[in-house]
């Protein structure tokens, strides 16, 4: 075996995915297997989803891979420093990869990976493995794309690697590396339909301040419209699925291709009813009816505020009333709306949350998910707050997720703010529906003032717990 690819996603371990159940597989790391494979490389996957830590110990006894790579992100960031550690005990040479390592990669180098891979895998990796193999850790420094320690302990970043251009010569996920009945069955045991997801493009171009773009960079590229139906034809033929979940960041963002995706799927006589994400900028009457046309059942919107002045900090570059009247286009065409909202960007003020419940009021969107707002080392909002970034754990224990910023609300705020914002829009949408019994519209009135009563009483609290976050040591690139 040339590697063994795995990533650290443990659905049985997370008592939060363990409520959702909604697990799709690693499309990143089974991308890499099929190109790999094509170029000739023994690759193994191991898909940790409904797997175990032990398990994962027990194949490295077993099939003693020489070089094993780990997908991370910061959500299995805890995982994969555990994985990396067995990989150590058994010999193997560990590559990290992801949007988690490159930003850390002195941490991560520091703890067991020997090689960081920043931005796509696939080229990297080709020429990574028979260097490997021939040279061991040494004379990395001019394999583009990679993050190393050199003999004297000082981290080491090459040169960028090219992106690749023509995502069309690439293989297909290798899907059957992996069990994806499974995943299937867990989805229609759970929610009654079974689900599975595609990626007809990378990346995104935009350039919201807080969205890391680590792996793809600002680009946007786009398969081919009849390779990217053909593959869900052959989705169709082998599991047909009830469901499909469009990975891609922006689905509609280029009018063209999607008229011309739609009209290959038309040909090859394939409607699969789907869910996607776009933007309210990237929709148009004729985009919309296609969707619906398509089999759009549901579109997310990252609308993340109803306060323009906090779009604008942002630099989402949308407009809070495009998107009200976006929303409202997909729901008269039968397509259910979700929301992502995000509270607490660096400035927000109570009249912005106020503005923002306003704004889901008279979009009301069919669903939508709160976060907090947190700093992602690598983007624009980290490099801007990153002097009043705190922490209550060390590195090891922690992820971006925990980071918060000093001066703004405090977390029991944000608690507060988030049961007000949830109250208030679903007493507002009993209303407009009607049909909702007095005892639960009194709970959610109860709720909301609650509250709103605990943002007042909380207001005056801000972040100030935990400790500053150190500076990185500023790393030394190659031949810059």
């Amino acid at each position: 075996m040339d590697i063994l690819l795995a990533h650290g996603y443990f659905l049985y371990d997370d008592p939060h995915e363990l409520k959702v159940m909604k697990p799709y597989p690693p499309l990143g790391i089974l991308y890499i297997s099929s190109y790999l494979k094509k170029q000739g490389f023994d690759v193994g996957v191991f898909d940790s989803t409904f797997s175990s830590l032990e398990a994962f110990s027990a194949l490295l006894a077993q099939a003693k891979p020489t070089v094993v790579g780990l997908y991370t992100n910061m959500m299995t960031k805890r995982n994969v420093l555990a994985m990396a550690h067995l990989c150590k005990q058994h010999g193997a040479i560990v590559i990290l990869g992801g949007p988690e390592p490159p930003y850390y990669a002195e941490d991560y180098l520091k703890r067991g990976a020997d090689i960081i891979v920043k931005g796509e895998g696939e080229l990297t990796l080709a020429e990574l493995l028979p260097h490997l193999a021939q040279h061991g850790l040494t004379q990395l420094d001019f394999i583009n794309g990679i993050a190393f320690l050199n003999g004297e302990g000082k981290l080491v970043e090459t040169l960028p690697r090219a992106f690749i251009q023509d995502l069309s010569a690439n293989p297909w996920p290798d899907r059957e590396a992996i069990d994806i009945p499974q995943y299937m069955k867990i989805w229609k045991d759970n929610h009654g339909q079974s689900s599975v997801s595609v990626i007809q493009a990378r990346g995104c171009p935009y350039t919201c301040r807080w969205c890391s773009h680590s792996v793809y960079g600002n680009t946007h590229r786009r398969r081919t419209p009849a390779d990217a139906a053909d593959e869900v034809l052959w989705i169709k033929e082998r599991y047909n699925p009830d469901l499909i979940w469009y990975a891609d960041d922006v689905f509609t963002i280029n009018f063209r291709w999607f008229f011309q995706y739609a009209e290959e799927l038309k040909q090859r006589g394939v409607r699969i009813p789907f869910e996607c994400i776009s933007r309210a900028d990237r929709l148009n009457e004729e985009v919309v009816k296609t969707l619906a046309e398509m089999g759009c059942y549901r579109l997310w919107n990252g609308s993340e505020s109803g306060s323009q002045r906090v779009l604008d900090a942002m630099d989402r570059k949308v407009q809070v009333k495009d998107v009200q009247e976006k929303t409202h286009l997909l729901q008269r065409y039968g397509i259910e709306t979700g929301m992502f909202i995000m509270l607490g960007y660096d400035g927000e003020t109570i009249q912005d949350l106020q503005e923002t419940v306003d704004h889901l009021k008279i979009s009301n969107p069919d669903i939508f998910l709160t976060t907090v707002a947190y700093p992602i080392k690598g983007t624009a909002y980290y490099a801007e707050v990153e002097s009043r970034i705190l922490s209550d754990k060390n590195w090891d224990d922690r992820s971006d997720r925990d980071l918060t910023v000093s001066g703004r609300y405090s977390r029991r705020f944000y608690q507060f703010a988030t049961r007000w914002m949830v109250s208030e829009v679903a007493l507002n949408r009993a209303r407009l529906k009607g049909g909702v019994s007095p005892q639960r519209r009194l709970k959610l009135w109860a709720n909301a003032r609650i509250g709103r009563l605990g943002m007042e009483l909380t207001k005056g609290s801000q972040e100030q717990q935990g400790q500053p976050i150190t500076p990185a040591i500023a790393s030394v690139s190659h031949d810059h």
